[in-house]
């Protein structure tokens, strides 16, 4: 990680913004204007301009600049508020206090830059990994837009989110199962009078083989049949949730069956 701290470009060693203990996680923003491409020795000026305006803005009233950190095109990340210090650009104080802010210099179309090259997404998730490390940040990783009404980071970049905000090159995560509970309910309740074993629904090999995971169900009924003998997995489950009497009755339920998921890979579809 190229990390460049406040001291070292010029800015106050510790921000006057106000302490915060942690966050769920770090939303992605972008400077919502033209921006063009420059060598990388003005980037720290272009970082000080940023932080100018911030501090002239009366309307705002910032205390620093707005964001925890800043990346430029070349992947070096800029110390703002830095970690442990509330964010003043989600948009509204609720959304300051439950996320930091990692600002791209990154522009609209047509004005420069405006698609985030490797070094910067590198630099990206440097800066969000550094968040967690040093200032609890949580996993979540959004857009601006997530939850205030504006196109900020950009399509580029936020399309980049959407797809889980991955290192250039990476190699995807495998897509999870889905289970879906009202099927997977509707397999439980018509499976166990039929002999042999039919499936009725596909996700129940999914749940079996978390059942499995869990010590409560043999391998060889693993076989996506919701019989009696997974119907006892199920309710075993149940009554180590905490789940008892007719709670625990071996048919799954929402909060049951999302923390099976939770715990071994599956997602959770009503």
């Amino acid at each position: 990680m190229d990390l460049i701290r406040r001291s070292q470009y010029g800015l106050p060693a510790t921000s006057a913004a106000s302490p915060i203990a942690k966050t769920r996680g770090t939303k992605v923003h972008y400077l919502g204007s033209a921006y063009p491409s420059r060598r990388h020795d003005l980037c720290d000026d272009y970082v000080r301009a940023v932080r100018a305006s911030h501090l002239a803005n009366t309307q705002e009233n910032y205390s620093d600049i707005a964001y925890n950190a800043l990346v430029c095109e070349h992947g070096t990340v800029y110390e703002g508020r830095g970690p442990n210090r509330r964010t003043g650009a989600n948009g509204t104080k609720a959304l300051n206090d439950t996320h930091y802010a990692v600002c791209a210099l990154l522009g609209t179309p047509g004005g420069g830059l405006s698609s985030p090259p490797d070094a910067q997404l590198h630099g990206l998730r440097d800066a969000i990994e550094w968040l967690r490390a040093e200032g609890e940040a949580g996993d979540e990783i959004l857009g601006h837009r997530d939850g205030h009404p504006t196109s900020c980071p950009g399509d580029a970049l936020y399309d980049w989110v959407r797809n889980g905000a991955p290192r250039p090159g990476a190699v995807p995560p495998p897509a999870k199962p889905v289970v879906d509970l009202s099927r997977l309910i509707s397999a439980a309740t018509v499976d166990p009078p039929k002999s042999g074993t039919p499936v009725s629904y596909a996700g129940v090999r999914a749940v079996e083989a978390a059942l499995l995971a869990e010590g409560l169900l043999a391998q060889s009924l693993v076989d996506g049949h919701f019989g009696t003998s997974t119907i006892r997995a199920y309710a075993a489950w149940q009554r180590r949730l905490g789940y008892s009497g007719a709670a625990a009755d071996g048919i799954p339920g929402r909060t049951s069956l999302t923390r099976l998921g939770t715990a071994h890979g599956f997602t959770v579809i009503d």
